[in-house]
């Protein structure tokens, strides 16, 4: 066999493995409707702690679960998990809208997760391995884009 004769044959074997290689490198094996959408999860706990607007909080009282560091799992309405991680830092935000002309007043404590999600019917919150808690999608968000809200109780 010459030279010339192998050479041939080494690209006649080689070139359908390559061309089918170049079809399918950009093939993942993923749905691109599975991929996801960036999303926030906004999770207001309504504990009327009395703090400073806008200072670092976690959830009192009864919501002393939801913390910074709190272990969250982000499920589907059939309990499928979409994502998981930490609970960031929550924010102090005002329980009402009046100038209370006083620095500490009743807060709620708002916390901000970013997440990445497929579209689904439904959403649940599952904090600390605790019940699920239902969230509703806000994809109209002129506060920081599309959301997934709770509030508790």
């Amino acid at each position: 066999m010459t030279r010339q004769h192998r050479r041939r044959r080494l690209v006649a074997t080689l070139l359908p493995l390559l061309l089918a290689g170049g079809v399918t490198a950009g093939c993942t094996g993923s749905d691109p409707a599975e991929d996801g959408d960036p999303m926030t999860i906004r999770l207001l706990v309504r504990e009327f702690n009395l703090r400073e607007i806008g200072v670092d909080c976690a959830g009192s009282g009864a919501y002393l679960f939801v913390h910074r560091t709190a272990p969250y799992r982000l499920v589907d309405g059939d309990g499928a998990e979409l994502a998981s991680g930490e609970l960031p830092t929550g924010t102090s935000i005002a329980a009402f809208e009046e100038d209370l002309e006083v620095p500490r007043v009743p807060t709620f404590c708002e916390f901000a997760v970013p997440v990445t999600v497929p579209k689904r019917d439904a959403y649940q919150l599952v904090i600390d391995d605790r019940p699920p808690i239902a969230l509703t999608t806000d994809r109209e968000n002129p506060e920081g884009g599309p959301s997934l809200v709770a509030v508790i109780p």
